[in-house]
């Protein structure tokens, strides 16, 4: 029966009082007034197919009178009502104001009622994306990476390569750059411990990145450090570190080392090809020089994207809310998460990209917002969109990298209801493709990305909320 309700919405439009108040750039909050007509054609259309079916005690199926029907049903039918036109209202209202909404419409459903007598009155807020002139974007000027691979570069790949495959034998030696440690970690502020770690695996590189802080010169710092020795390593944490109360702190690493690694890298022979499904040396190598070449397309992709914002940004006055930014953050993280497995960069480099991103998070989020916006103004302009298809295709394409079932990735999507990040991932790479068609190049060198740097996941300042709830408490307590 909603069925009928909202086939009566579609064959008739509401007549709806619309009052948008624009508070910024990318909020607006909505009052609208739905007509007592409007709510008795909705009400009258439900009834009419309840009533033929109707159970009530004392009649046959269908023969209770309709004013016994309204009687006993009215608050359900009022509730699939309200609901069949709060949904017609916002879609008409993005209509009729030409919004682009961005996040969901915002507002306490439960508390809404439909009234007997008079008409509906609902406000809600809604984050849209802002209005500006698209920048002119063909014939554009661009850089394009470019490099001819050669056998030195593969076997630099392939050492990279052999080198996340390799096996980590325990020594007693102390530990040099390249090498790998077990240890206890401790984030300490003030002599207080507010972030820990009972065990992680780390490798000495020049860079350890947390999601929100960067300790340099690791290697050099843990140089020489051997099992049971304890290292401190003092560090600053981001202006976008999660625990708000702690951004731009000095604090310190303390590392507890359990374990000292020597890393065993395989040699490229018969066994190895085995273990990896290579029938051949040469399949080997072109995998490799496959997925240089999607890393190299990736950053080509890259260039034409910070060249469009660069556009976009010469015009543009508008600023996004932070709780925009910040409700928006894991999404933009995901999409590009996605976009570089799709691009073939192992694991560790994903994880080295988004802790970079994570550690200036609100002004990552906002530059991924902007491009998204202007991608999007093109799309819709040049009637680009994504089909069943490309869905298949980008799934497959990331399974390949990922050597994951396209049935697995796409369940987990589905699952966690981010089919529609990946369809953004697709319609931007179109209109990229697109703007590099009608582009002028300079060709710059490509360059491999380095191995400098190790990750560790979590956030080194811890995400907050205790230090956030205890304040809290705190102010409660004076207050009171």
């Amino acid at each position: 029966m909603a069925d009928s309700v909202m086939n009566t919405a579609e064959e008739q439009k509401l007549n709806l009082n619309i009052n948008v108040d624009a508070r910024s750039a990318c909020e607006r909050h909505i009052t609208v007034t739905v007509s007592r007509d409007d709510i008795d054609r909705f009400m009258n259309k439900e009834f009419a197919e309840l009533k033929p079916v109707a159970q009530i005690p004392g009649f046959r199926p269908g023969k209770a009178p309709m004013n016994i029907v309204k009687s006993r049903f009215r608050k359900d039918v009022a509730e699939r009502v309200k609901s069949a036109i709060l949904m017609e209202s916002i879609s008409q209202v993005n209509d009729s104001e030409n919004l682009a909404p961005i996040s969901d419409p915002m507002f306490d459903y439960v508390s809404l009622e439909i009234p007997q007598t008079g008409d509906f009155v609902f406000e809600y807020d809604i984050e849209v994306r802002p209005e500006f002139e698209v920048p002119e974007w063909k014939g554009m000027k661009l850089e394009k990476p470019v490099r001819d691979f050669s056998d030195a570069d593969i076997d630099a790949a392939s050492a990279a390569f052999r080198s996340r495959m390799g096996k980590l034998n325990e020594t007693e030696d102390a530990a040099a750059a390249g090498d790998y440690i077990a240890t206890k970690l401790f984030i300490r502020y003030n002599e207080e411990i507010i972030n820990s770690s009972e065990s992680e695996i780390i490798r000495l590189r020049p860079s350890l990145l947390f999601s929100d802080a960067t300790i340099e010169k690791f290697d050099e710092q843990m140089d020489g450090v051997k099992a049971g020795e304890t290292r401190t390593i003092g560090f600053t944490l981001s202006d976008s570190a999660p625990n708000v109360l702690l951004r731009g702190k000095e604090v310190e690493a303390v590392f507890e080392v359990q374990k000292v690694y020597k890393l065993d890298i395989p040699e490229v022979n018969e066994e190895f090809l085995t273990r990896f499904n290579f029938e051949t040396e040469d399949a080997y190598r072109d995998f490799l020089r496959l997925n240089l070449e999607s890393q190299m397309a990736y950053q080509q992709q890259q260039a034409a994207r910070e060249k469009i914002t660069s556009l976009l940004l010469e015009s543009a006055n508008w600023e996004l809310p932070p709780v925009l930014l910040e409700r928006q953050s894991e999404r933009e993280l995901y999409r590009m998460m996605l976009e570089l497995q799709r691009s073939g960069f192992p694991l560790e480099k994903i994880q080295e990209h988004l802790n970079i991103l994570r550690q200036n998070s609100i002004e990552s989020t906002k530059k991924l917002l902007k491009e998204h916006f202007i991608l999007e103004r093109i799309a819709e302009n040049e009637n680009i969109d994504a089909d069943e298809a490309d869905y298949d295709e980008e799934i497959q394409e990331i399974a390949a990298k990922t050597q994951e079932s396209a049935r697995r990735i796409r369940a987990r999507l589905e699952k966690q209801n981010r089919m529609d990040i990946l369809r953004n991932q697709i319609i931007e790479r179109k209109v990229i493709d697109l703007i590099m068609k009608n582009a002028q190049f300079e060709e710059t060198t490509f360059e491999p990305y380095p191995e400098e740097m190790a990750t560790i996941e979590f956030p080194a300042g811890g995400d907050g909320k205790a230090e956030e709830a205890a304040t809290e408490n705190q102010e409660e307590a004076k207050e009171n």
